[in-house]
């Protein structure tokens, strides 16, 4: 007997979609982000080192890789040396 996939309830993300708090990148635009939930079976994203968040179908996150992942702490770090002390 063969079960048929049942596609994610709304707003869940499915066992392919980044975890909340992994890096992950929008590849509508190749900007990375930081995963902040799941809702309205969207994925939310924030910039590295904060900001405003995005939302983003999630057919088009696809998990970071290593240089996305070192790319947005990069960003992250010169974020934080031009923040006034």
């Amino acid at each position: 007997m063969n079960a048929t996939p049942q596609p994610p309830e709304p707003g869940r993300p499915d066992a392919e979609s980044p975890q909340v708090g992994m890096y992950a990148v929008d590849e509508r635009t190749d900007r990375v982000g930081q995963v902040m939930g799941h809702v309205g079976g969207r994925v939310q994203l924030r910039p590295p080192g904060g900001g405003r968040e995005w939302d983003c179908p999630p057919e088009e996150v696809r998990a970071a890789g290593v240089l996305d992942q070192l790319r947005a702490r990069v960003t992250e770090i010169n974020r934080e040396g031009r923040l006034p002390s």
